[in-house]
């Protein structure tokens, strides 16, 4: 057989990890993820905004994302307190995502019926317990997927997540985008009634989310290693040194120690010093993309775009593309490491953020839209494929839902509060000075790439 034909084999034996059940499963999952976070994001700002509310208002709302910044916070209750009947009828991890995949149908309902103008304080309350149903959701779904599976299919599985994220994307997007013009009494017009018929739709579509969890098996229970054993004798330790106090006091203390202090020292006990340069990395990897992601709806509908242009090119073939580009990231992963495509897709992500810029200059052309979406979401999902795969290298799987949520919440915690000033600094400054500052500071992060690919050689 010839080279050429080797080659072919080996890259269709590549493509072949897509259908293993695991990665289908996580492609379900996925758009359960991905259903929420535009709802209170960009779908949420595209609403405030033709309702009138002020553009610095509007990414100050943002802040209700700060959830999926501190979730590390609750990440321990949920990688070991057992939900009472829920968990000995589902299991630890899918009583979990049932629980957050009801309040999250339950915050989206209470959404619909909002009004920004009306009472906008109650709004941004439905939004934060989405929001924090949202991260609790992917606390559990993260954890589930490094639970199933070993190293190498993570890139894929992160790959088929991805593409479910990125469908549900364009459900809550175009989707709801579509559903408020639909029912619009005047599409000229602000209409809240449209938008109570557009988030009672994606209220139901969460059903789908909720059906993925009463389908799928619950995750082989991870066998305590030697080291978790000992910890597990000194929560009895812990217990009888404050027997003093009461009962409850003294077994939430052992508690509290194994699985809130074990994790996060089971993490420096590994890296050392050079924790502090991963930590960095994590926490300025997406900074480019997650500010830019912030203000984009607000930027369409400055520069002109209607919902009909913002649906086909954004919300659906922007989407497309991120796909296309998280497909590939899995790929390329899988043959040539993480490391290397995690230096490319930052790289890649950096340059596009700065054709923002121009088309800032441009103000409506939908052809240059065009352009700027699909290569932008392109390298975004090269970027993020890789990203996961990262993530979940460095997780201990004893500790999985914590750590994962540790990194997770450190990669968006400051991106997503240094977003909330965006709208006061397009103000001072202009769209094009806030697209060129954006990509710049993707630029430090390929240097602590470079530094965190000679700790994993070590």
């Amino acid at each position: 057989m010839s080279s050429v034909n080797q080659q072919a084999e080996s890259w269709l034996d590549s493509l072949k990890i897509y259908l293993h059940p695991r990665a289908v499963t996580l492609f379900f999952l996925g758009f359960s993820s991905g259903l929420p976070i535009l709802l209170v994001f960009g779908t949420l700002s595209f609403w405030l905004r033709e309702a009138g509310v002020e553009r610095s208002l509007i990414t100050y709302f943002s802040w209700v994302g700060l959830a999926y910044g501190f979730k590390w916070l609750w990440a321990p209750l949920i990688d070991r307190f057992p939900l009472p009947l829920l968990s000995t009828l589902l299991g630890r991890r899918r009583s979990w995502l049932f629980l957050s995949q009801l309040l999250l149908i339950g915050g989206l309902s209470g959404l619909a019926f909002a009004d920004p103008l009306q009472n906008l304080q109650a709004m941004a309350l439905l939004a934060v317990l989405v929001a924090f149903s949202s991260a609790t959701q992917d606390i559990v779904i993260d954890a589930y997927r490094i639970e199933s599976a070993g190293e190498r299919l993570q890139a894929a599985m992160a790959a088929t997540y991805m593409a479910g994220y990125r469908i549900a994307m364009i459900v809550a997007g175009a989707g709801a985008l579509a559903l408020a013009s639909w029912f619009s009494n005047a599409p000229s017009e602000y209409d809240p009634s449209s938008w109570r018929y557009a988030y009672l739709g994606m209220a139901s579509l969460m059903l789908i989310g909720l059906a993925t969890t009463l389908i799928v098996k619950e995750p082989k229970a991870v066998p305590m290693d030697a080291e978790t054993l000992t910890q597990q004798q000194e929560i009895i330790r812990y217990s009888k040194r404050y027997a003093h106090l009461p009962a409850w006091t003294a077994k939430f203390i052992g508690w509290a120690y194994i699985a809130i202090i074990c994790p996060f020292a089971d993490f420096i006990k590994r890296y050392g010093q050079q924790a502090l340069i991963i930590l960095a990395l994590i926490g300025t990897y997406r900074i480019s993309d997650v500010i830019l992601g912030i203000i984009a709806n607000v930027f369409y509908v400055d520069m002109g775009f209607t919902k009909e242009e913002i649906a086909q090119i954004i919300k659906i073939y922007g989407v497309i593309m991120t796909i296309v580009g998280a497909g590939v990231g899995g790929i390329l992963v899988n043959r040539f490491g993480v490391m290397k495509i995690l230096f490319l897709g930052a790289l890649m992500v950096a340059l596009t953020n700065l054709l923002f810029a121009w088309l800032a200059t441009l103000g409506h052309n939908t052809q240059a839209l065009t352009l700027v979406i699909s290569l932008d979401n392109l390298s975004g999902g090269i970027a993020t494929a890789a990203f996961v795969a990262y993530l979940s290298s460095l997780t201990n799987i004893q500790y999985s839902a914590t750590q994962y949520a540790l990194f997770s919440s450190v990669m968006l915690l400051f991106p997503k509060f240094l977003g909330g000033f965006s709208g006061g600094f397009v103000d001072q400054f202009g769209y094009e000075w806030f697209f060129i500052s954006v990509a710049l500071l993707g630029l430090p992060v390929l240097v602590l790439v470079w530094l965190a690919a000679k700790i994993n050689k070590q």
